[in-house]
Order: structure tokens, then C-alpha cells, then sequence
């Protein structure tokens, strides 16, 4: 009980939230790593995804390549890393083991979105005279849409959670409270730190589930 207590003294300091190692600035670091990750996740994995989806060639193989990365941890991933001679680019080892942890449910569930379309709606388009890339791009990435939104939800939540790895690094975000509690043998400061990461993640779950439930119809997979 005394933790729990103590631990909310901690996140209701002022001085906590003020200064470069302040609640506040590693918040945005963050949610600066976080989203630099996903973007780069799926700049990689969606353009892969979606023309294997539409060609229905390779797509299952790609998957399970990719899948090999949930077997290795983004923890042995970041330590090779910085091993390497890229451990000497900043917070590049960092961001490489991150995108290489969210690449797989991108990529798993935008191909999955993508070979769902129904093909009658697929064979009626092409037959209506629309191109490759309009079939692409006019009916099976707007049916797939769903599925792929899902994919970028489940990457961001567990970018967030997973994202503390970089304070590894010596990089920034809610990891360094953790650590630093650790290094000052300060128990409430690596729990607030926890706390802190737990709600962030859920933040980001309802915003995206928020966002989701907010577009148009047809990208919730309506009618």
C-alpha cells in the first residue's frame, strides 16, 4: 500500500514533469519515437502487402518471413544492433529493432485485408474495364481498409510498450524514469515510469479505436 501511495506522491510532484528529464519531455520523446517507428513501418510493410495482396503471389511467404520476428526478441535484436557497427549512428539501432517488431502485424493483417475481398466484386471490376490499378486502389484497398487500420492499431500499442527499450540505448522516452528508478533504487519512480507507459498505450488504443469508429462506413467495413 505504501507503494501505491508513494508512487502517486511521485506523479504528483511538480518538479516531475518540469525540465529535459521531466515527465512531460519524455512523454514526447516518446511519442516522437513511437510514431517515427510506425511511419516507418509502414512506409515498409503496407506497399509490400498490398501489391503481394493483389497479386496473390507471394504474399503467404512474405508473411511468414516476417512473422520470424515475433520469435526473436526486440530486446537480443537492439543488443546486436548496437554491437554492430550501426550501434554507432545514435538512436538508429533503436529505431530499426522497433520497426522491425511492428512490420508483421502491418504486413499480416493488410494482406489478410487484401486477399479477403470478395473476387466477385474483383472479376465485376476488371470486367467493368477498370485497370490493375484501379481495381487496387477503387475496391480491394477500400474493402481491405478494416483489417489494415487494425494492423496499424496493434503496431502503434505495441510500439508504445516496446518503445521503452530505447532508454537501453541511452535514447529517450518514459524508459529513462524507469531505468533511473532502477539506478536510484527508487521503487514508486520505476513503477510511476510503468504506470506511465501502461496509460500511454491505452491512450493510443482509444484514440486509434476512437478514429476508427469516427470514418466513414465503409472503412469500418460497412456497407
Amino acid at each position: 500500500m505504501n507503494t501505491i501511495a508513494d508512487t502517486w506522491d511521485w506523479l504528483t510532484t511538480a518538479s516531475h514533469w518540469a525540465g529535459d528529464n521531466g515527465i512531460g519531455n519524455r512523454l514526447l520523446e516518446h511519442l516522437f519515437l513511437t510514431a517515427v517507428c510506425l511511419g516507418l513501418s509502414c512506409l515498409i510493410a503496407l506497399p509490400v502487402a498490398l501489391v503481394l495482396g493483389h497479386l496473390g503471389k507471394g504474399g503467404a511467404l512474405a508473411v511468414n518471413i516476417s512473422n520470424i520476428g515475433r520469435a526473436v526478441p526486440t530486446f537480443a535484436v537492439l543488443v546486436l544492433l548496437l554491437l554492430s557497427p550501426i550501434g554507432s549512428y545514435g538512436s538508429w539501432p533503436t529505431i530499426i529493432a522497433l520497426v522491425l517488431f511492428a512490420v508483421p502485424p502491418l504486413l499480416t493483417n493488410a494482406y489478410v485485408g487484401m486477399r479477403g475481398v470478395d473476387q466477385d466484386v474483383v472479376r465485376a471490376a476488371r470486367g467493368m474495364g477498370m485497370t490493375g490499378r484501379q481495381v487496387l486502389w477503387g475496391v480491394e484497398v477500400p474493402l481491405a481498409l478494416p483489417l489494415v487500420l487494425t494492423g496499424v492499431r496493434i503496431a502503434a500499442v505495441q510500439l508504445v510498450a516496446t518503445a521503452t527499450i530505447a532508454a537501453l540505448a541511452g535514447g529517450g522516452g518514459l524508459g529513462r524514469i524507469i531505468t533511473a528508478g532502477f539506478n536510484l533504487a527508487s521503487t514508486p519512480m520505476v513503477v510511476a515510469g510503468a504506470v506511465l507507459v501502461a496509460l500511454f498505450a491505452l491512450v493510443v488504443e482509444g484514440v486509434c479505436e476512437l478514429g476508427q469508429r469516427l470514418s466513414p462506413s465503409w472503412a469500418r467495413g460497412g456497407t
